[in-house]
């Protein structure tokens, strides 16, 4: 019986990982992989992700159970009509692009409908390439499925199995409607923290006193600032109706808050804080998304020597492991002065407890 066999065109953090994933759960499926980047193909073969690195788009290609578009948006739509012909009535031909309505419109005119259900793994991190792909980066998120109108129910529910077979969560969408949600949630998010930043640096002083000064709460919303800009190019480009429409809409609501701040109206300021901030706390903690949760908490310490040597060796002591640990200079509100960063909730959770016995006063995040 021939082995399953799947295939990549794209190794970046996104593919990579979904490659990971698939060779962890399913050891006997046959992998082979395209990527213009001859060295990431060379290190996947290496660490045994795939077992065959193709120089084209090629025969390869035939036969497969699952073909996965990991390519930049504007390159996975160039690559469709190269796929055509070898894709065989029962492959499901996929993408993991993060604005689905280009692609779609592409698929519909070369006639491969009955193929296509777009993917989006609604995860990531700061870091790209496949030397930073993680098997579980998908693991607990939610991967959105955008079916076309005429492929297979059977093949919606296969792959909706598939993708739930690898610990990611599925959820079926349409197509249009995903880029509506992400464009609100994923892409805006991303324009703010970028025109902030560059907000920032233009009206600094010349000593730079803004960036010196700048702590926890304008490093925590502009995070994100830090992605990839060909990436972030590329969505404005392929979801600019959407994108548009939204920025319109939000600074409405900008103006709104200016113009309450003007008048001094207290009420309505203090309800619009209000209402974020009880909207915001009914979210799940647990919530999987593009933007990863960070575990963290701050940390009043007495500023003398071995005060960080201390709370570490505590922490090890309990088999808590450290993910990253650092001074915060600026004390906004109530988060205090020393910053430590953990891999898992549970090892967050289990760090606050046991500081706040030795009675340190602590602030979670």
């Amino acid at each position: 019986m021939a082995s399953t066999k799947i295939g990549f065109i794209g190794l970046g953090l996104i593919g990579g990982s979904i490659a990971k994933a698939v060779r962890r759960y399913y050891p006997d499926y046959e992998i082979l992989a395209f990527d213009k980047n001859r060295e990431t193909l060379a290190l996947a073969i290496q660490e045994g992700t795939i077992h065959t690195s193709c120089s084209s788009i090629d025969d390869n290609f035939r036969g497969c159970s699952y073909i996965f578009l990991c390519a930049p948006v504007s390159y996975n739509t160039a690559y469709l009509a190269q796929l055509k012909e070898l894709v065989d009535r029962d492959c499901i031909l996929t993408d993991v692009g993060s604005v689905k309505t280009s692609i779609h419109e592409e698929i519909i005119s070369l006639g491969m409908e009955e193929n296509f259900i777009g993917g989006h793994p609604m995860t990531g991190s700061e870091k790209s390439g496949f030397s930073n792909a993680k098997a579980h980066l998908i693991e607990n998120a939610y991967y959105i499925l955008t079916p076309t109108a005429k492929v297979a129910e059977k093949k919606v529910t296969a792959y909706r199995d598939f993708i739930a077979s690898l610990k990611a969560l599925p959820i079926v969408l349409d197509y249009k409607e995903h880029d509506n949600i992400t464009g609100t949630i994923s892409h805006l998010p991303h324009i703010i923290a970028s025109t902030l930043v560059n907000f920032v640096h233009d009206t600094d002083s010349a000593d730079e006193l803004m960036k010196a000064l700048a702590a926890g709460g304008f490093k925590d919303i502009t995070r994100i600032a830090s992605s990839s800009p060909v990436m972030w190019q590329q969505i404005c480009l392929k979801n600019g109706g959407n994108i548009s429409r939204i920025l319109g809409e939000y600074i409405s609501t900008l103006e709104n808050a200016k113009s309450l701040i003007d008048s001094g109206d207290e009420t309505a300021l203090y309800s619009m804080f209000e209402s974020s901030r009880d909207y915001r706390d009914s979210m799940p903690g647990s919530s999987a998304g593009p933007i990863k949760k960070q575990f963290a908490l701050y940390c009043d310490i007495i500023d003398e020597a071995g005060g960080i040597a201390t709370i570490a060796t505590i922490l090890a002591s309990n088999n808590i492991n450290i993910k990253n640990i650092g001074i915060i200079h600026n004390r906004e509100f109530e988060e205090g002065v020393l910053r430590i960063e953990f891999y898992d909730e549970g090892s967050s959770s289990k760090a606050t407890a046991l500081l706040q016995k030795y009675h340190y006063i602590v602030y979670e995040v």
